[in-house]
C-alpha cells in the first residue's frame, strides 16, 4: 500500500518527518483527513489545532500546530507551521498553568486578543499531550 512522506517543521527546527498512512488537520475550512493518493490541496492551518500522524503499527504521532499551512502534492504532506510542538514534548504543568492565566485575563477583560490566542495555544499543547481541556 501507498504511503505519504510527512513533514512537519517550524521557522525554529524540523519537528518530525516519516512516512504514515493518513494525516488529519485542522484548517480555516475544516478538518481536513490526507490519505494516499489524495487530490493536491494547499490549507492554511488554524491557530491552536492539534495534527495527527497515522502511522499504523507505530502508533500515532500527535502535535499542538499554531497556524501555518499545508500543502498536498505526489504523496508528500507538508505541514508548514508558524509553531509547533510534538505532544510528547509538552511540559503539561505549564500548559496548564498558561491556560489558567490566559483564562484569568480573559475574565478579566473580554477584549484581550493575546489572552485569547494564548489560551488556544495552551489549550492544543494540552490536547496534544494527550489532556482533557
Amino acid at each position: 500500500m501507498a504511503k505519504l512522506r510527512v513533514g512537519v517543521v517550524s521557522p525554529e527546527r524540523e519537528i518530525w518527518t516519516g512516512e504514515a498512512d493518513m494525516v488529519i488537520a485542522k484548517t480555516v475550512d475544516g478538518e481536513i483527513g490526507i490519505m494516499p493518493n489524495h487530490a493536491p490541496v494547499l490549507g492554511v492551518l488554524v491557530e491552536g489545532g492539534v495534527l495527527r500522524v497515522k502511522r499504523g503499527n507505530e502508533g500515532d504521532l500527535v502535535a499542538a500546530v499554531h497556524g501555518g499551512f499545508i500543502s498536498v502534492a505526489d504523496n508528500d504532506v507538508s505541514i508548514l507551521a508558524e509553531a509547533a510542538e510534538l505532544g510528547s514534548e509538552v511540559d503539561v504543568a505549564r500548559a496548564k498553568d498558561a491556560l489558567q492565566r490566559a483564562q484569568a485575563s480573559i475574565e478579566a477583560d473580554q477584549e484581550d486578543a493575546d489572552a485569547r490566542l494564548q489560551a488556544k495555544r495552551a489549550a492544543a499543547r494540552l490536547r496534544a499531550a494527550g489532556e482533557e481541556v
